[in-house]
């Protein structure tokens, strides 16, 4: 049975890595494929071949892009070989790319492995065939991984995403023109004592044409995994981002493990924070911030900071961090240029002076300040305001407390989130409210309160919700600068409808929440001059129930729900319900 995780966008399970390297060589002019190989080498091969430049070697099982073809380029690697998904490749196709970078090369060739077995004995019999063709062949095995724990025999610490800096900086010393003796004593220590990384994942990811390669409950996170769905070192419980952090690196320093990193304060280090494949840009800057607020905090000096895709493991959700103990030769060669489609340049911190709040600057905005103050428009009584603060009250906690039947319904037509935005405006009013003894909010002046509420709502809840509340707060406050009778009140519904009809495009039948602030307007405006202010007001909020009601059967014209088919728009439109609920809290705080 398919699953959305098991969902490939392939043509052919046989055929997906080679289709795969086309597509690399396809956009990116500056490689070619090796005729008959899993193969991708540099176009100018020959000039690299002509200086004597060192040609640097790399690869492993595809489905770990962009590395390891995506790193190759002037600055980086020659060559990289690819085998299967998960699969090391084998040694003929390694042996052919040593020979298109190594024969008649004086510079000789370096291989950087990942410590997986299979690569290492794939790369090795190459590496002796090759030896025994003349070709001067050395290897540096990268094996970084700090998860282990246990001194027992193991295959080893395994190499992991920090393989990325090792192409990097053995790149930029091939183009100095160093020996291949001189880059291996560089770059294995940088590979095996100066360099450590740890995975956690969220979900697992699934090889083309099979399932899932482990399970793990939705509630559940893994620390410590490989990039093929290796098992890592403990299983927890879902964590915010910031514990999560402060686990993988609490456990990458911990002296009590085999394989930790021992740090001091005042050492420089480069941070790597690697998506291993399914972790969404919004998830990946807040782990780096927390990221280097943890290190900062410690007092270590990020010099280097890499935020990006390197090294995946197909669509795992999750993350691994690199640390990088640095020094002046090491930096030089990550700031050096290269070509090489797949790597990102780093982030430089300035220096994190609030851990809370790194990178931030300030300007002049007190001309937004949220509350605005009352002025010389028409005042409250005491005992008014008091009614006000409490209709404010049970407003907001209304639309919080709707917060799950608004999305459930927004599900069906937009993106499943107007419940939480009108919440969060709704929280972010409770906040700011105070207590009635003491408000926050200017509740005896109804223009600067309907002022202060749209900053707030513009502000906090933010969206196109957001705009258009504000838009209508906007407008209805110049209405109650001078009067704040119930025809005042009506005048200031029917300005604010006016505006969001203005500036937002949709009009009463485009299924919105105009549907039911038009009914609940013109209603109220009608039933005024007839019934006293709260029997119309109720009036009105029957006829905005109604209208509510009527979008289940309406065609969407604006909004997200303009772009859902009309089949599946049978319930009534979210933005319009929330009007209801807040109009019903209102007249019952109003009447108790």
């Amino acid at each position: 049975m398919s699953t959305a995780g098991s969902k490939k966008l392939i043509n052919d399970v046989d055929a997906c890595v080679d289709e795969c390297l086309d597509g690399l060589v396809a956009v990116n002019p500056g490689l070619k494929k090796l005729a008959g190989h899993r193969v991708i080498v540099r176009s100018d091969i020959d000039s690299v071949i002509r200086k004597g430049q060192v040609g640097l070697l790399s690869g492993g099982g595809s489905g770990h892009e962009p590395a390891h073809a995506g790193y190759i380029g002037e600055g980086m690697l020659s060559t990289a070989v690819a085998g299967a998904v998960f699969t090391s490749p084998p040694p003929n196709s390694i042996q052919a790319a040593v020979r298109a970078v190594g024969k008649n090369n004086p510079g000789g060739v370096l291989m950087i492995v990942k410590n997986y077995t299979g690569d290492r004995l794939n790369f090795g019999l190459a590496a002796e065939r090759a030896k025994a063709e003349g070709i001067s062949v050395d290897m540096v095995v990268v094996a970084e991984d700090c998860a282990l724990t246990s001194t027992d025999k193991t295959a080893g610490r395994r190499g992991l995403c920090g393989t990325v800096l090792i192409h990097k900086i053995a790149g930029a010393l091939a183009e100095e023109g160093k020996t291949l003796s001189e880059i291996v004593t560089i770059a294995r220590d940088a590979a095996t004592k100066n360099g450590w990384t740890i995975g956690l994942c969220l979900s697992p990811c699934s090889v083309p044409g099979s399932g899932p390669s482990f399970h793990i409950q939705d509630d559940e996170m893994e620390l410590g995994l490989g990039i093929h769905g290796e098992a890592g070192v403990k299983r927890t419980k879902l964590v915010s981002a910031k514990e999560a952090v402060k686990m993988m690196l609490d456990h990458m320093t911990n002296p009590k493990t085999t394989t930790h990193l021992s740090l001091s304060a005042g050492d420089r280090v480069a941070c790597m924070v690697n998506n291993l494949g399914g972790t969404s840009v919004l998830e990946l800057n807040i782990v780096a911030r927390e990221a280097v607020c943890y290190l900062e905090g410690r007092g270590l000096k990020v010099d280097r900071m890499y935020c990006g895709t390197f090294m995946t493991s197909l669509q795992m959700a999750g993350v691994s961090i690199t640390l990088l103990k640095l020094d002046d030769t090491l930096c030089r060669c990550l700031d050096a240029p290269t070509s090489a489609p797949g790597w990102s340049k780093p982030y430089l911190p300035r220096g994190v002076t609030d851990r809370q709040t790194p990178g931030q600057m300030t300007i002049d905005d007190s001309s937004t300040d949220t509350v605005v103050s009352g002025d010389e428009s028409v005042s409250l009584s005491q005992e008014d305001g008091a009614r006000l603060y409490n209709v404010l009250s049970a407003v907001s906690l209304s639309l919080v407390a709707a917060e799950g039947r608004l999305n459930s319904l927004d599900r069906e037509a937009g993106d499943g989130d107007c419940g939480t935005t009108v919440s969060r405006g709704a929280k972010a009013i409770l906040s700011k409210l105070g207590t009635k003894d003491n408000p926050g909010l200017p509740v005896r002046n109804p223009s600067s309160l309907a002022l202060s509420l749209a900053n707030i709502v513009e502000t906090d809840m933010g969206g196109s919700s957001g705009a258009l509340y504000s838009l209508f707060l906007t407008a209805a406050a110049k209405c109650l600068k001078t009067s704040a009778g119930a025809a005042a009140w009506s005048t200031a519904l029917h300005q604010g409808i006016q505006a969001v009809t203005r500036y937002g495009g949709a009009e009463p039948g485009d299924r919105t929440m105009l549907d039911a602030l038009y009914p609940a307007s013109s209603t109220l405006e009608k039933q005024l001059p007839q019934l006293p202010p709260l029997e119309a007001f109720a009036k009105a909020v029957e006829a905005a129930q109604q209208g509510a009601d009527a979008t289940a059967g309406m065609k969407a014209g604006a909004g997200r729900a303009s772009y859902v088919g009309a089949v599946k728009l049978n319930q009534p439109d979210p933005g319009a319900v929330a009007v209801t609920i807040w109009m019903k809290a209102a007249l019952a705080s109003l009447t108790s």
